[in-house]
């Protein structure tokens, strides 16, 4: 796993990326003008050996790409991590930096695509670059039992790592959607959906607290099978 973090915030391959995390560093936010952007591909945050698996889109211009762990630092961590309090999963309420003492218990967090994108919105060929590092995570995470995929985009990112790592996966494909479960079968984790996080969804009441703890607690249920 390490290896591939390395791999990770070495990857440069998407020019456009490159040249939009160069442009963020450039142009930080008035509230964090001073601060020492991360500015790189932002690998995952978790135990290797953990049994859940949370995919998200991808991170925030002055988000993760300013802090350098997954939903760190923008409006979607404490929704999020809030919640993995909640139900046991992590340590604290609130992800503040790489270097708070934040622990995930049973669980890791990582994006299906790296850099953050202009508009959160990587294109087709971003994410399939991409889609190799999300194959090698899923391969490495030999413990896995629950994916929870945080949108469609992370849903299809997932099924496409899958067919990567050579599983035949079922037709037609299991389609997202908030609660979405499939069985992808040959020992393959559990797919779970769920709204993604973000303060669009939250603040206009798509996604609550309590639909997003649910969805946690059938996580939870399907790692005691």
């Amino acid at each position: 796993m390490r290896a591939l973090e390395r791999d990770v915030q070495a990857c440069r391959r998407c020019a456009r990326l490159a040249a939009w995390l160069e442009h963020v560093r450039e142009h930080p936010r008035a509230a964090f003008r001073g601060e020492r952007y991360w500015c790189a591909p932002v690998p995952g945050f978790g135990p290797v050996s953990a049994r859940l698996l949370i995919v998200g889109l991808a991170p925030g211009a002055h988000g993760a790409n300013r802090t350098g762990r997954p939903f760190t630092g923008d409006g979607a961590g404490p929704f999020l991590y809030g919640a993995l309090a909640r139900a046991g999963l992590a340590s604290a309420a609130e992800s503040r930096s790489r270097g708070d003492g934040l622990r995930l218990f049973d669980t890791r967090i990582t994006n299906a695509a790296r850099c953050a994108p202009p508009g959160n919105a990587p294109t087709r060929e971003e994410l399939a670059r991409c889609g190799e590092f999300l194959a090698r995570e899923l391969a490495l995470c030999r413990s896995l039992r629950v994916v929870l995929c945080l949108g469609g985009v992370a849903w299809g990112a997932v099924l496409a790592a899958h067919a990567r790592n050579g599983l035949e996966l079922p037709r037609p494909r299991p389609r997202f959607g908030h609660g979405a479960e499939a069985d992808l079968g040959r020992g393959a984790p559990r797919l779970l959906g769920a709204y993604h996080p973000s303060q669009l969804n939250t603040r206009t009441g798509r996604l609550t607290a309590s639909m997003f703890d649910a969805v946690l607690a059938r996580a939870k249920a399907c790692l005691r099978r």
